[in-house]
Formats: structure tokens, C-alpha cells, sequence
């Protein structure tokens, strides 16, 4: 991925006003960010543990999503996968839920997806974060069919978001 600039993320919001992109926290270390690794920028807002963002480039040009997740129970103990990387947690996916883009949003619609709760799908696809024992089932493909795969998905849930209906 193509490093963004908080400009460049706060204009690629569609799913939100352009007042609430504004408002929103966006990370204070983007330089930092290993950009050649991700296939897309996730984040937590510190200060709202209920809301996470993401950011991807799609079709040459960046779309980000505000997402509300739900908060933290005894049920999440349970092993899950992420439906973008296929990485199985014990207690480390969450519902991630976007309100639609435009007036289908407006109305209260919304899409979900069950997603690794620190949003780092890119680097457990890739080996750089370890999600415990038998979290990345053995599977055939290349890595960069891996890669292709979660790209393919998030694109999936991104279009879901973006459908003005």
C-alpha cells in the first residue's frame, strides 16, 4: 500500500459527514507505519474503544470506512476468524459494523463483518504478528494469493459500505 496522508485519509471517508471526518482521530504515526506490509490502514480510536477505521486504496484511489465494534465479553474467549484474513483468536475478532454510505446509512442500515480486533489482518497474512497456535491454518496457496484473497474481501466489504441504495 501507498502511504496516505491524514488529508488524503479524512477525504476518503463514505460513510461518514465530512464534519465527523474532521473530527475523527486519525494515527499520529503515520510515517511510522510499515506501508510495504499493509494491505490496508487499520486503528482503534484511543479515545472511543467502541470506534476503529480503516483505510484502503482501491481502484487507484483511497476509500476509508468509520466502523463501531462491539465492546469486550466473556464470549469473545471463544476461537473465531476474521472473515478479510482467515486468521483464527481466542478472543481476538470483533463485529466490526459500517454504516452505509449515504442516505441507506442515514436511515440506520448498516453491514458487518467479523474482523481482527487490532485490524492487522495484513501482518498475520504476512508472518509479522503472531496470533497464537493455530492461528493461520496450513493452506496450499502462495502468499500472494493469501494477500490476494484478503485484498479481495476487504474490496467486498468496502462495496457493501459504499452501495448507495
Amino acid at each position: 500500500m501507498k502511504p496516505l496522508t491524514e488529508q488524503q485519509i479524512r477525504a476518503a471517508f463514505v460513510n461518514c459527514t465530512k464534519g465527523e471526518a474532521t473530527r475523527l482521530a486519525v494515527p499520529r504515526d503515520l510515517a511510522d507505519r510499515p506501508w510495504d506490509d499493509l494491505d490496508y490502514l487499520g486503528w482503534r480510536d484511543p479515545q472511543a474503544p467502541d470506534r476503529a477505521y480503516l483505510a484502503v486504496e482501491l481502484d487507484g484511489r483511497p476509500r476509508a470506512l468509520q466502523l463501531r465494534t462491539t465492546h469486550s465479553g466473556s464470549w469473545q474467549a471463544r476461537r473465531s476468524m476474521c472473515t478479510m484474513c482467515l486468521t483464527t483468536h481466542s478472543g481476538g475478532v470483533s463485529l466490526m459494523v459500517a454504516p452505509r454510505a449515504g442516505r441507506a446509512g442515514q436511515q440506520g442500515n448498516s453491514v458487518g463483518a467479523y474482523m481482527c480486533s487490532d485490524l492487522a489482518c495484513s501482518l498475520y497474512v504476512r508472518g509479522k504478528r503472531d496470533a497464537g497456535a493455530g492461528a493461520r491454518l496450513h493452506e496450499t496457496i502462495t502468499l500472494d494469493e493469501k494477500i490476494a484473497r484478503t485484498v479481495a474481501n476487504l474490496a467486498a466489504f468496502v462495496a457493501k459500505v459504499s452501495a448507495r441504495v
